[in-house]
């Protein structure tokens, strides 16, 4: 296990390769459908939201307020990162992404940002969501929330010893696309 901790420098992540198996410690900011097809059609990110050298999860978690008013998240599962392709690509780019958290994997447009911008796809294990939800030391912040609703708000959180594995690299490599060619290949020995 690799132990990733912030700053997220373009070093760190081109050093990572397809396989591996990363500890994420710093800060994350959540981002579901909604951000994603905002900030593709221009919108803003809110003050105090920094993305550049960051990570993206593309979780939509479950957050409550405890008994001192402080909010306090109890699951963070990845949600299917394939229908932010095609945002995904122009995100990395503009806003500097050093990794994005989801679960599925994603296409060739996220591919090649990831390879051009200095980024990794991180797949986080699904149906896990409080055990990650654990991982998650504070709810630093929200935003967006009036706009979008909890779900689909940026949600910014630190997290510690957050486990993902590496499944797109920044060298052009995707476990996706191996194992469907492999996939494929054995489909084709059956019919």
């Amino acid at each position: 296990m690799i132990s990733l901790t912030a700053p997220f420098t373009e070093d760190k992540i081109r050093a990572l390769k397809v396989g591996d198996e990363v500890a994420i410690t710093g800060v994350l900011f959540t981002g579901r459908d909604a951000v994603h097809k905002y900030l593709h059609e221009g919108g803003a990110l809110p003050p105090g939201v920094d993305l550049r050298n960051g990570i993206l999860y593309h979780c939509g978690p479950v957050v409550i307020k405890d008994e001192q008013g402080q909010w306090k998240c109890v699951a963070a599962g990845p949600t299917t990162s394939a229908r932010e392709e095609p945002y995904q690509g122009q995100i990395i780019r503009q806003f500097g992404l050093r990794g994005v958290i989801g679960k599925g994997g994603m296409g060739e447009r996220t591919l090649a940002a990831c390879q051009e911008a200095g980024c990794v796809y991180l797949h986080a294990v699904g149906g896990a969501a409080q055990v990650l939800g654990e991982c998650i030391t504070k709810v630093r912040n929200v935003y967006l929330m009036d706009q979008f609703g909890a779900p689909e708000a940026i949600w910014e959180f630190e997290v510690k010893a957050f486990p993902a594995v590496v499944t797109m690299d920044s060298h052009g490599k995707s476990l996706h696309q191996e194992v469907l060619a492999a996939s494929q290949a054995e489909l084709a020995k059956l019919v």
